[in-house]
């Protein structure tokens, strides 16, 4: 399966930013986590507990405490976890992690015209998926999946069925979100 069918068919993330919000996720509807959280020495363990649960965890490297953006790093992630992928500020970040065959998601921050036109112009083409911030704009989500032929997820400040229903009409792919009554739905 293509990461645009998964996102499609999975249209709601849960992202987690710790333990307490890990064990809801790996016990709600939601098939693919995003790991907002962790540090070098519980990653492992976390990718672990994901998997066993057979769910897709996709790591923010960006938010690890003790990783770099070293090719190292998406080595250990590849060969050492179960993560299936990152996700990175970073393009180059994205790009090693197509090299050792994990998913890659670019998160964009888009808050004004200029880091809109950014954005267009600086899109990896290697990326998998786009997670655009804040999701709750629904002009940009229209722009950005317009602009790429990538799926692009809504993330940020999605906090009601409202919110999902909005960027999945905006052009959203799908969302993610760290509303634990959302991942039900």
């Amino acid at each position: 399966m293509n990461i645009k069918e998964l996102l499609e068919e999975n249209p709601i993330i849960a992202a987690v930013k710790n333990e307490e919000q890990l064990e809801l996720a790996i016990n709600s509807d939601a098939q693919i986590i995003f790991v907002l959280f962790g540090d070098i020495m519980n990653i492992k363990n976390i990718s672990e507990i994901i998997s066993s649960k057979n769910k897709i965890g996709i790591i923010h490297i960006d938010l690890v405490e003790g990783l770099t953006n070293k090719e190292v790093v998406i080595k250990y992630i590849k060969d050492e976890t179960k993560f299936s992928g990152i996700i990175s500020t970073k393009p180059q970040v994205v790009k090693l992690a197509k090299k050792y065959n994990l998913l890659g998601v670019q998160r964009v921050f888009i808050f004004d015209t200029l880091s809109l036109n950014n954005v267009k112009n600086h899109m990896i083409s290697e990326c998998d998926a786009i997670e655009v911030l804040p999701g709750i704009i629904p002009k940009v989500l229209g722009i950005i999946s317009k602009h790429s032929n990538k799926p692009v997820v809504a993330g940020g400040l999605i906090e009601t069925k409202e919110d999902v229903m909005q960027a999945l009409n905006s052009g959203a792919t799908c969302v993610s979100t760290t509303k634990k009554e959302i991942w039900d739905m």
